[in-house]
């Protein structure tokens, strides 16, 4: 019997700050170009002592994956990273073949600061590049060019981390002058082992999403964002990045750990302001704001803003929608493919393209994953 059935082995960290918001940028952030990283680091181990005390958390806290989102880690520098790496040595066990992944913004990440993380036991780099090209990074805000973005690549790739992924964004509007498909190449040219494509929304509590509500920027047209979706699937499956999940395509062996403790529904514990939780079936979140999170950390009151329990049904609804948003699909003898409940149009979707069976699973194909929410929404009407 696995006694450990349940407990979280995952770890996000959220460091919130940033020299500048980006626009389209909906996460808990904190614009400052001196970011307060000892106080942040305070709090990052209160909370941590927090779960170590938790009910429902076996201590000593074992992981295989720590994740450090943002905001822009990068920031932390090399010295930040050692400093949290102590933080987290101190109160958590991580497994010899930790997967411990980075977040950093190409304007604040060298070749020193990739030596360094590497130094601390950081394994992994996630590279928010989003464009390689300059008008388009121009009117995403970010503060990199095309240059930057390519150097910064460079530099996580002679750090030697086990894994490097570049994030890019797609989808942006007609108006915005963009060859996608050369990008893409570009980010092959590159021989990065992971690759992470995000198409652009537009989040009501951003400027973007504002300026979208008013009518003064319009997002790019359907067909336009289908066409860019299945190019990056097309181009980067072409050269050996198989995709794994709706936005992820990795060479064999890179695939993101931390990820599938989210796809697959294993417990995992946040850290840091917004930060979210799940010791299921429970989902718990943190307070959002860093002035908030912060003043709770010193004062010693709750780290924690609210917390959700699943019903059957929402859990339910989880598993059908994470299983088809991954490679690994649904089996073929789940209830929800059974005869008196599949969508009547489950023949015509697998006829249109939309998805087939491998080895006895319901996989959804790009074209599937592009209509993943109406087939949910369909196979929701029957449970």
């Amino acid at each position: 019997m696995n006694t450990d059935a349940g407990q979280p082995r995952a770890l996000y960290v959220h460091f919130p700050f940033c020299t500048h918001r980006c626009h389209y940028c909906d996460f808990s952030v904190r614009r400052s170009a001196d970011p307060p990283v000892g106080p942040w680091l305070a709090a990052i181990a209160r909370d941590l002592d927090d779960w170590a005390a938790h009910s429902a958390v076996r201590s000593p806290i074992k992981l295989d994956s720590v994740y450090v989102g943002g905001g822009t880690p990068s920031l932390l520098g090399a010295d930040g990273m050692n400093r949290l790496r102590e933080v987290l040595d101190k109160r958590v066990a991580l497994s010899e073949s930790v997967e411990f992944t980075a977040e950093a913004n190409p304007i604040s990440f060298d070749a020193g600061t990739a030596r360094a993380w590497r130094a601390a036991g950081v394994t992994r780099v996630s590279l928010g590049v989003q464009s390689f090209a300059d008008e388009p990074l121009k009117w995403l805000g970010r503060l990199h060019d095309a240059k930057g973005a390519a150097a910064a690549v460079e530099a996580a790739l002679g750090a030697e981390f086990e894994s490097v992924n570049v994030d890019m964004i797609f989808g942006l509007p007609a108006a915005i002058a963009r060859d996608w498909e050369h990008e893409i190449r570009r980010v092959a040219d590159l021989n990065v082992p992971h690759v992470s494509t995000y198409g652009l929304t537009a989040e009501p509590r951003t400027p973007l999403g504002r300026r979208v509500d008013r009518g003064q920027v319009r997002l790019a047209e359907e067909p336009a964002y289908e066409a860019e979706y299945l190019a990056s699937a097309a181009a980067l499956e072409g050269v050996g990045l198989r995709q794994y999940e709706v936005s992820n395509f990795a060479l064999e062996g890179h695939e993101s750990l931390h990820n599938w403790h989210y796809w697959e529904r294993r417990s995992y514990l946040g850290a840091g302001p917004s930060a979210h939780s799940f010791l299921n079936p429970r989902r718990i979140w943190n307070v959002r704001s860093w002035d908030a999170y912060r003043s709770a950390a010193e004062t010693g009151t709750t780290l924690r803003e609210g917390s959700e329990l699943l019903s059957p049904k929402q859990k339910r609804l989880e598993e059908i929608w994470l299983g088809l948003r991954t490679r690994r699909g649904l089996p073929r003898r789940d209830s929800a493919w059974a005869a008196d409940g599949a969508p009547a149009n489950l023949d015509q979707w697998r006829e249109a393209g939309w998805l087939n069976e491998h080895e006895d699973r319901i996989v959804l194909t790009p074209a599937g994953w592009l209509r993943l929410d109406a087939l949910v929404a369909e196979l929701e009407m029957k449970i």
